[in-house]
């Protein structure tokens, strides 16, 4: 439109999910002049579809768990009554209640202009929202990621469940197949089945977690396999169908039955409707490549989070949206893209990672690779809550040089950190022996583990036959 008014920004950031979220917040703080764009809802699948719901939804099923299992504390077992309407009601309340600090009223409070429409590229500095326009000197991209839906013959005509319906459900499936095996279908499968669901299942691998260490995700399903959950390993799904029976899937040769159907095998970049090719940013259905400073080959125009590809997790598109920001605003730049990153899976027990997988160690060090692994059984906390399932596992150099950790536990998502500390800072296993850890925790379990390897170190080779030599002498 002639003469039409053209609002432009230092930053305008298409997405308002956890990459854009940190990204504006810390633009302003820069004093930058901010726009915000999200088409559908502010807090992207975090708040609404990830890992609030998620979360609180596997604490209802927690207590559910432990009313019927309270026998082994002492106390009378008791089955629970399950409304899964009231749990889900519960669920969205708490969604409700952390929406409220990043609602657009709240943003704006902040300095943020946000803009509730899609948000197209007209050129490499113009984007049409709606019937307005805005110019940026700088573009984030932060527009995450959707559920990937594979390619199975008839899977259109089935009403199946995805991370974002699922949460729409009032009634308890009776029979739930789940088809994926990582994170998400894990921890769906673990929260119905205590709530009361029969649950299957389903992946075409030969294991639970396969970008996890072998021996912690083989833990998990046997806990798993323990509360009654199923599992079809090696299954290539191929056609669905829906009968009286119920919605039915199969590889060719096998055949399985379900009330409902949750596919949890993946997901694929947002990238339709941002017409990236009139800003002429490469990209493709993997999403949006980036150097390691997050920028595309447009010089002025940023990408982070799930869009790029990769590993998808809330923190690392927090981290990529603050040195996105970083990096666009300020001299200098800052790398946004690591082989560390550190992820956790919250079933019961929880399964965390960072660094390498004894696997990965040995195929590229070979005999210079040692491993520690301490069970949680040996751990004074674990034993007086109950919780024994697990172990710590912990990567390192025969020089010391950590690698990698795993930990299954309790509390392995909070565990993880100290040795995310230590592995981005290069230290070795002396220091986390040497720490002192609070007892009776859970963390004593990697101070112990720590510990084990720093003795064996000293008491043996030559340093081990001098300690052993100066303790004759002292006695």
């Amino acid at each position: 439109m002639t003469g039409e008014t053209v609002k432009e920004y230092d930053l305008v950031i298409i997405g308002g999910g956890s990459a854009g979220l940190t990204a504006a917040g810390f633009a302003v703080q820069l004093g930058s002049s901010v726009a915000l764009i999200e088409g559908h809802r502010i807090g992207g699948d975090c708040t609404w579809t990830g890992c609030v719901p998620s979360k609180t939804l596997l604490k209802a099923a927690k207590v559910a768990h432990q009313m019927r299992t309270a026998d082994q504390h002492g106390l009378v077992a008791t089955e629970p009554r399950i409304d899964l309407k009231a749990v889900m009601d519960h669920v969205r309340e708490v969604v409700a209640d952390i929406y409220e600090e990043e609602s657009p009223d709240a943003l704006r409070a902040e300095g943020i202009d946000v803009y509730m429409e899609h948000g197209r590229f007209l050129d490499p500095h113009t984007l049409a929202i709606g019937e307005s326009k805005v110019r940026g000197q700088n573009f984030l991209i932060a527009t995450g990621a959707r559920p990937f839906i594979p390619t199975i013959i008839g899977i259109e005509a089935i009403d199946y469940l995805t991370y974002e319906t699922v949460w729409d459900l009032d009634t308890l499936p009776h029979r739930l197949l789940i088809l994926g095996a990582g994170p998400v279908g894990c921890e769906m499968a673990q929260a119905f089945r205590r709530l009361g669901s029969q649950v299957t299942m389903i992946t075409d691998d030969n294991r639970i977690l396969p970008r996890d260490d072998t021996e912690a995700s083989y833990t998990l399903a046997k806990v798993l396999e323990a509360e009654g959950i199923e599992f079809l390993y090696l299954f290539q799904a191929d056609r669905a169908w829906k009968t009286e029976q119920g919605i039915l899937l199969s590889d060719g040769d096998r055949q399985v039955t379900g009330d409902a159907l949750l596919l949890a095998a993946g997901r694929r970049p947002n990238l339709e409707g941002l017409d990236l090719d009139k800003a002429g940013i490469a990209h493709s259905d993997d999403g949006i490549p980036v150097d390691d400073n997050l920028c595309t080959n447009q010089r002025h125009i940023f990408a982070a989070g799930d869009c790029v590809g990769g590993l998808q997790f809330t923190h690392l598109a927090g981290w990529q949206g603050f040195l996105a920001v970083r990096n666009a605003l300020l001299p200098g730049s800052s790398k946004g893209i690591t082989n560390l990153v550190p992820w956790a899976t919250f079933t019961d027990p929880e399964l965390a990672h960072i660094g390498l997988t004894e696997q990965q160690a040995r195929a590229s060090l070979g005999s210079d690779v040692l491993t520690c692994e301490w069970p949680m059984a040996q751990v004074d906390r674990a034993r007086t809550d109950g919780s024994t399932a697990g172990f710590v596992k912990l990567i390192h150099r025969r020089n010391g040089t950590l690698l990698g950790a795993t930990v299954i536990a309790e509390r392995a998502g909070d565990m993880i950190h100290e040795w995310i500390v230590a592995i981005n800072h290069g230290l070795k296993v002396h220091d986390l022996a040497g720490s002192i850890h609070i007892y009776p925790t859970y963390s004593t379990a990697g101070m112990q583990a720590a510990a084990a390897i720093r003795v064996e170190q000293l008491l043996t080779g030559t340093t081990g036959r001098v300690v052993r030599g100066l303790a004759r002498l002292m006695r």
